[in-house]
């Protein structure tokens, strides 16, 4: 199954984000380019962990954290119930999943570039968790439609017939 495999490879690499910090020089160098391919990086806007800075800012932080932890909690909330069905979001309610999800880092950017607010690390962290989680769902709400032996058989649809002539 798809869905478990991205809930266990979004806790590894949270899982990695988090030890780089502590890992042997080789996969620390590994972790921090792989980082710098996909986040600024910027000294100010990233954690720190016994004097190293993590290889992602506080944002992609928690997108990550929360993509973790939403791709498990759908995960896991398969096993605990046989339906299906909420599992899978319509393409309205993915849509509005991940827009009420964006909000708090739309808000959180704009304030920045505005200069009206300058944010803290937690702050952007935090709304990092709301997108992740709210991505997650919607990816996992999209993988789950993809097993199609849960799927439900349609009806062969019958042939018309042609009404008798009166």
């Amino acid at each position: 199954m798809l869905a478990p495999a991205i809930a266990l490879a979004s806790l590894a690499w949270l899982a990695l984000l988090i030890v780089t910090p502590f890992a042997p020089p080789t996969l620390a160098t590994l972790i921090y380019a792989a980082g710098s391919v996909i986040c600024h990086q910027l000294p100010e806007r990233s954690f720190h962990l016994a004097g190293f800075q993590i290889p992602v800012c506080a944002r992609c932080l928690g997108i990550y954290l929360g993509a973790a932890v939403g791709a498990s909690a759908h995960v896991l909330g398969a096993f605990a119930t046989d339906a299906i069905r909420w599992r899978i979001l319509t393409p309205q309610g993915a849509r509005r999943t991940f827009i009420v999800s964006a909000v708090p880092t739309l808000v959180t950017v704009s304030l920045e570039w505005g200069n009206v607010w300058r944010g803290t690390n937690i702050v952007r962290a935090f709304a990092g968790v709301a997108l992740g989680i709210g991505g997650a769902l919607v990816v996992m709400s999209a993988v789950a439609t993809l097993h199609y032996n849960a799927c439900q058989r349609r009806r062969p649809i019958e042939p018309s017939q042609i009404p008798p002539h009166i």
